[in-house]
C-alpha cells in the first residue's frame, strides 16, 4: 500500500476548494454522500461489533489496519450521509503515519469545510466520534 500521494494539508486544502465551488451546503452534502459510494465494500471480517463506532445516528463501521508506520482504514455505514462521512474522513487519514494523524486538527479542518454546520447535532456528534476512534487507532499505534 502506497501512501497518500498528497499531505493532510494539502488534501484538505483540495477538499476545501471542491467545497467551495459547491456553495451551498446541500450541495456539499450530495458531494459527501457521493464520496461515499465510492467506498470499497467492507469485507464481513471488518464488519464487527468491535469496528463500530459508538455515538453515530447510524450503524458505522471502522476497521483499522496497520501497514509498517502506516495506518489504513475501511469504513462502512448503512447511512448515506454517515457513509460519506466516514469515506472524507479516510481521504483525510488513510495512509497516514500515527504522528501525522496526531498533530492534524480535525475539529478545524472540518470547520474549514463546513460541514458541522451542514449536519444535524447527531450526526456532527458521530462524525466526532468518527475522528475519535480514528486518533484512538493513532494513539495506539504510536
Amino acid at each position: 500500500m502506497t501512501p497518500p500521494p498528497l499531505s493532510l494539508e494539502d488534501t484538505l486544502s483540495q477538499l476545501e476548494e471542491e467545497f467551495d465551488l459547491l456553495g451551498d451546503w446541500e450541495g456539499r452534502i450530495e458531494y459527501v454522500i457521493d464520496l461515499g459510494k465510492s467506498l470499497s465494500p467492507l469485507s464481513d471480517a471488518d464488519r464487527t461489533e468491535a469496528n463500530k463506532v459508538p455515538g453515530c445516528a447510524a450503524q458505522v463501521w471502522l476497521a483499522v489496519h496497520p501497514s509498517g508506520d502506516r495506518l489504513w482504514f475501511a469504513a462502512d455505514s448503512d447511512s448515506a450521509i454517515s457513509k460519506g462521512n466516514v469515506a472524507l474522513l479516510l481521504m483525510l487519514y488513510s495512509g497516514r503515519t500515527a504522528a501525522e494523524i496526531l498533530a492534524f486538527d480535525a475539529r478545524a479542518a472540518l470547520d474549514r469545510l463546513g460541514l458541522p454546520q451542514a449536519l444535524t447535532r447527531q450526526r456532527a456528534n458521530g462524525l466526532n466520534a468518527m475522528v475519535g476512534r480514528i486518533r484512538d487507532a493513532a494513539l495506539a499505534a504510536g
